[in-house]
């Protein structure tokens, strides 16, 4: 292979860390991606990678490298694509994953696909941390700061949680004034998909008081499904104000507690920091950013 192919290897191998995902990933055999880097290293006259039976990882010489590299590619890219036809329209396949929050993400995906006939969205609607670059994503949209120095990262819009029920469950069941309240009433309750586990409500108690007991009256995986009970008058939910909103402007919900909520959280777009990002990606997140928190301008 030519230099510039090997550089390809190389930054798909240390993505990667596996010399068979990255050989499955590029079309090509590993022993073929293994003497690849072998030359690379030869050439260089360095130690790209440590290897042992279970894994790979980079040594300090092929995080330098990795650097650089990334950047040679990265030029390549953007050098090929202006040399495309620039008139024309985005266009092509975009693998993207979303969490499932379908009232506020579809709303913004059925205009893009309006906007933009030529794109086709291969969508996966799911609240596990997929891996990105190993899965073949080309952007997702997740809450919480991003860690994955393999990717680039920009925050879409804020929000914050909030404790809604009915006007007419608080009429039967009172409202609660305190967090410690809520031991007599029925909590509708959202658990993570990937582990099983509650998601914390996350309430501030005065002078150290306990946590508060919250009885269940029902728990599901989707966030969605627990704001449809709610709105049926039968228990209290912690939801996000972006879900939550015009149901209580419209006075079919009614938050409670707002001075002991506590919690704020950020959405981000990520995308793999190794490629130029084509046309079809770069409206996409341009879109996502000014569409999705529009009052919050993407910040």
């Amino acid at each position: 292979m030519d230099s510039l192919g090997s550089i390809s290897v190389f930054v798909q191998v240390a993505e990667v860390r596996s010399f068979t995902q990255a050989a499955r990933l590029l079309g090509v055999s590993s022993s073929a991606i293994g003497k690849s880097i072998a030359r690379t290293e030869t050439r260089l006259g360095v130690r790209l990678f440590h290897r042992s039976t279970r894994s790979i990882t980079l040594t300090s010489d092929g995080a330098r490298f990795l650097e650089r590299c990334r950047k040679i590619l990265a030029e390549v890219e953007a050098a090929e694509f202006e040399m495309c036809n620039a008139a024309s329209a985005p266009h092509g396949k975009l693998r993207i994953s979303l969490p499932q929050v379908c009232g506020l993400v579809m709303p913004v995906l059925t205009e893009f696909m309006t906007l933009y006939p030529q794109i086709e969205l291969d969508i996966d609607l799911s609240d596990r941390m997929v891996d990105v670059v190993e899965e073949g994503f080309d952007a997702v949209v997740r809450t919480g700061k991003p860690k994955d120095s393999r990717l680039m990262a920009r925050p879409l819009g804020g929000f914050r949680m909030a404790l809604v029920g009915t006007p007419a469950y608080f009429n039967a069941q009172g409202v609660p004034q305190t967090p410690s309240d809520l031991a007599h009433h029925a909590c509708l309750r959202h658990t993570f998909h990937a582990t099983g586990k509650l998601e914390p409500w996350p309430l501030r108690g005065d002078n150290g008081d306990p946590e508060p007991l919250l009885p269940t009256r029902m728990v599901s995986t989707s966030i969605e499904a627990v704001s449809y009970v709610a709105l049926q008058g039968l228990g209290i939910a912690c939801l996000p104000d972006f879900m939550v909103h015009e149901h209580v402007r419209q006075g079919r919900l009614q938050r409670v507690l707002d001075d002991f909520l506590e919690h704020t959280g950020t959405f981000w777009i990520l995308w793999p920091s190794s490629r130029h990002a084509a046309a079809k990606l770069r409206v996409f997140i341009d879109h996502l950013c000014a569409r999705l928190f529009p009052a919050n301008d993407g910040q």
